[in-house]
């Protein structure tokens, strides 16, 4: 694997090997072994997946202390632009975030530490989202930050009126940057 930094500390790019041929393709989506060596000695405990169609918003989703997630995001069919916004107070890059394409062909994954509010846009007529967490879903501590917040500038590639909203997104929060 591949590790690429990004412009905020902790969230990384995983670029797999991937062996082609004839047949069609191979890689290894994760070792611990390597993942802990490369990236962060992170252990996850559950693994999740999602469909989705064109056009469908999820989030900006984060668990609240003591249950903050770590994620290590993938898609495995479609593409998505996946995004991690910094939530951490005393992080320098509070309030910034990055976003990258995620998609079936490239094979890209994206590990987000703990402290970051987590959200994707389907940009294909279909999206297969699948993601690891360090750490379980608790209800009681979920929070969330309005998806078009204006602080945050998320371009996410979708004109405003193809954007589907669950309706628990629609009401989330806008996300106040510290001065």
């Amino acid at each position: 694997m591949h590790i690429v930094k990004t412009d905020i500390e902790g969230v990384v790019i995983i670029e797999p090997k991937v062996f082609d041929d004839e047949r069609g393709y191979f890689f290894e989506s994760f070792s611990q072994k390597e993942f802990e060596e490369k990236v962060s000695a992170t252990v996850f405990v559950q693994d999740n997946e999602s469909s989705s169609r064109y056009g469908v918003v999820r989030g900006l989703h984060f668990q609240k202390p003591p249950y903050e997630q770590a994620k290590l995001v993938r898609v495995v069919k479609g593409c998505v632009l996946d995004v991690a916004v910094d939530i951490r107070k005393d992080s320098p890059t509070y309030g910034r975030h990055v976003s990258m394409e995620l998609s079936g062909e490239n094979k890209r994954q994206l590990f987000i530490p703990r402290g970051f509010a987590h959200g994707y846009a389907v940009l294909s007529e279909e999206a297969v989202f699948a993601y690891k967490c360090d750490n379980y879903y608790a209800p009681g501590y979920e929070g969330a930050i309005l998806w078009n917040d204006p602080q945050i500038g998320i371009d996410w590639g979708l004109p405003a009126n193809d954007v589907i909203l669950s309706e628990k997104d629609r009401k989330n929060p806008s996300f106040l940057v510290k001065s």
